[in-house]
């Protein structure tokens, strides 16, 4: 079976000035883990998960006011937490080259692409 048939699409992306809180939100309201990044152009440049995102915060030991943390937060965007160089497959790549990719690099899912286009996201 190949990765087109059981791929999520459309994708939901983000942009990368997309400040960290938004993302989260967006993904909590998706129910995604993870979305890829693009530039202005469409492009994707990395990809973020919801674990990228909930470490960019202070650890829970912090002696910062919780208005200092949404301070620094909110400066945060996701080009600051994403994953630049990103691992993909293409539509015709059988699915279990692509759960071995995922097993080996220990990575929860893989963009699917048709050359510079982001088609989907496999998990």
């Amino acid at each position: 079976m190949l990765v087109s048939r059981r791929m999520s699409s459309p994708v939901i992306t983000v942009s990368e000035s997309t400040p960290i809180m938004e993302a989260l939100d967006l993904m909590r309201r998706q129910n995604i883990r993870r979305t890829p990044v693009v530039n202005k152009k469409g492009k994707m440049i990395g990809i973020v998960s919801d674990k990228d995102l909930l470490n960019a915060g202070p650890s829970e030991a912090t002696s910062l006011s919780v208005w200092e943390v949404n301070y620094l937060l909110a400066k945060l965007s996701v080009k600051d937490v994403m994953t630049k160089d990103v691992l993909t497959v293409t539509e015709d790549t059988p699915i279990e080259e692509a759960a071995y990719i995922m097993a080996e690099n220990k990575i929860g899912g893989l963009p699917v692409m048709r050359g510079q286009e982001i088609v989907g996201l496999i998990t």
